[in-house]
């Protein structure tokens, strides 16, 4: 048996149970532990709620598929899994709860930042101006940093040693990436019209 941190005991094998009650049971764990996290859940954090010989990935199909038709689903982003509701159902929770979300007052100037973060992390502002050949804004920075999608990485060793910007855990979720190796290629940002020299935006 496993313990959980609060030192109970969790029986993971669930030996007593027919192996078809056994596999719903185990998905259900799964289901229960993503439910409960607002972060994404690493596979070896589920693996400790299920039995030795259960197959994690096979048990997120399951439940993906037990989900299917319902407001929720399951996702693979930053490296982890994560239940979040379908997009189709934005509209009806901001109409409802007026929930916003990361990239709700982000503007096109912003994202076009935030992709060059992205692209070219870790990246001062001074490095920011130079590819989008516009000072950035403490303002800008602080919007980012306000909806958790960059954060302050390790100080440039050039002279003053001043601070560097990276990504976050949070701009995948937002994103819907699982790593930073899923991101678009240049090309397609460019297609997409997030391109970095938008005169639109007041920085």
């Amino acid at each position: 048996m496993a313990k959980d941190r609060s030192g109970s005991e969790l029986d993971c094998e669930l030996a007593d149970l027919p192996p078809e009650l056994r596999w719903r049971e185990w998905m259900r764990r799964i289901e229960a532990v993503l439910f409960a996290s607002a972060s994404p859940v690493p596979r070896e954090d589920l693996a400790r709620v299920v039995g030795q010989e259960a197959a994690v990935d096979l048990l997120i199909e399951d439940l993906t598929t037990d989900l299917n038709g319902r407001a929720f689903e399951v996702v693979k982003v930053a490296g982890g899994w994560i239940m979040r509701t379908r997009s189709a159902y934005a509209p009806a929770i901001r109409a409802a709860a007026e929930v916003g979300d990361q990239l709700l007052d982000l503007n096109e100037f912003d994202v076009a930042v935030l992709a060059a973060i992205a692209y070219h992390q870790p990246i001062t502002r001074d490095g920011l101006r130079d590819i989008v050949g516009k000072e950035i804004s403490r303002d800008l920075i602080d919007r980012l940093h306000a909806r958790d999608l960059i954060g302050t990485g390790p100080r440039s060793p050039k002279r003053g040693a001043p601070y560097t910007f990276v990504t976050t855990e949070q701009f995948l979720v937002a994103f819907n990436l699982e790593t930073l190796r899923d991101l678009p290629d240049k090309e397609q940002l460019e297609d997409a019209g997030f391109t970095a020299d938008s005169d639109e935006a007041d920085i």
